[in-house]
């Protein structure tokens, strides 16, 4: 499986001929001037929560590809209701779906949601993704929670996608607790670096996953890896 990774928290994955992309935030992203939101292909576009940096260019790319959102009702509604784009599937917290390429299911994440206009953007959520070429965890924004021990239970995950960055969520030392509480030894880390808030030592931050013989990954933004 081949992960491409956007800046903040936007990142794509491809399984099965389809294009998964969560959290498209780019185009006021200054670290991402570079990537043309324009050229991203997506047959599916995942949103974690409501924050305007998790979904500032969620409907040109949808629009673009015809693609389907999928997250909590909340969102889903807005788009359909808004902004006329009706090409969406709603979840909720322990809800599954499986779509052609795998099934998505919508897991807890603390934080907080609210859409850009003010509208309330529904209960924040991570997403656990089986299919036939892995198995990954995207955890939204969130704190560290008991709740990710309830992953393992269900699902071997090849790899998971963690917030790292401090201050707005977990930072380096919970996250890593995080990776121990979810069994999973190869981490992508996101939500770094972007904003004065949230920058990272990266040696630092990777010396802290490697102390525990897990492996945290930091992707340059316009690049690749497969997972």
């Amino acid at each position: 499986m081949q992960l491409s990774y956007y800046g903040h928290s936007c990142f794509s994955v491809s399984i099965k001929g389809k294009i998964i992309l969560f959290d498209p935030f780019i185009s006021p992203n200054d670290k991402a001037k570079h990537i043309d939101v324009n050229s991203i292909k997506a047959d599916y576009i995942l949103l974690s929560h409501g924050h305007v940096d998790h979904l500032a260019d969620a409907l040109t790319i949808a629009q673009n590809n015809k693609a389907t959102i999928v997250s909590n009702y909340e969102i889903v509604s807005w788009y359909n209701d808004k902004h006329g784009y009706s090409n969406g599937h709603p979840l909720n917290h322990g809800g599954a779906k499986t779509f052609d390429f795998g099934r998505v299911k919508y897991v807890n994440a603390v934080h907080s949601s609210v859409l850009p206009d003010g509208t309330y953007g529904g209960n924040p959520g991570g997403f656990v993704i089986e299919s036939e070429e892995g198995n990954f965890y995207f955890a939204g924004d969130t704190a560290l929670t008991m709740d990710m021990k309830l992953i393992p239970l269900f699902t071997k995950l090849n790899f998971a996608v963690l917030p790292i960055g401090d201050n707005f969520t977990m930072g380096i030392e919970e996250a890593v607790v995080a990776a121990e509480f979810i069994e999973c030894d190869k981490i992508i880390g996101v939500h770094y670096d972007t904003f004065g808030y949230i920058v990272i030592d990266h040696t630092a931050a990777k010396a802290a996953f490697a102390a525990k013989n897990k492996e945290l990954l930091l992707l340059d933004i316009g690049n690749s890896a497969d997972v």
